[in-house]
């Protein structure tokens, strides 16, 4: 027996109960999976910039760490993964920026600290700050983003995904 049997049989069992073919609810939570990750990322980062929510965010998560070493108390779990985020974040921003010329980078600028006045006083500012924000989010949102695809495959799955397979099928079949 092997080590994913007792899967297999699961899953089939889900395939056989939400009508749709194993394959297409696996692509269908691959896809949603996706859309919830760049539909809230966009959303939030338009939203902060209009709400100019993104830099205060950062520099309240920034100065709750500076207080946390200045009392040399340790940070919490939550903190902790925060600041992981932020960082994160600020290193995704700086490789999109780079490549696509957003969030005020130069298209394809070499690698090199933020752009001129995304940095004021060691403090992320505008469009680098919302998108760090935006990021930090997302990845907050990733237990609800998972439920919300487990949720919704399989009736994305037999209203899309099954669809767009039997028309691909039906087209090669001619």
């Amino acid at each position: 027996m092997s080590r994913f049997a007792r899967y297999t049989a699961r899953l089939q069992a889900l395939s056989a109960r939400t009508g749709t073919p194993l394959p297409s609810l696996i692509t269908s939570f691959a896809v949603l999976h996706e859309l919830t990750a760049v539909l809230p990322l966009v959303g939030l980062f338009f939203g902060a910039r209009s709400l100019d929510v993104g830099p205060r965010a950062v520099q309240l998560v920034r100065d709750k760490t500076g207080d946390t070493e200045a009392r040399g108390a340790e940070e919490s779990w939550a903190l902790q993964k925060t600041n992981q985020w932020l960082a994160e974040g600020e290193a995704w921003a700086g490789r999109v920026g780079r490549r696509y010329g957003y969030f005020g980078y130069e298209k394809g600028a070499p690698p090199e600290p933020l752009p001129e006045g995304a940095a004021v006083g060691g403090k992320l500012a505008g469009d680098v700050a919302n998108a760090v924000f935006a990021y930090a989010a997302t990845k907050a949102l990733l237990p609800a983003r998972i439920g919300l695809s487990l949720y919704l495959s399989p009736s994305f799955s037999r209203g899309v995904v099954e669809p767009l397979r039997r028309g691909v099928v039906r087209l090669f079949r001619r």
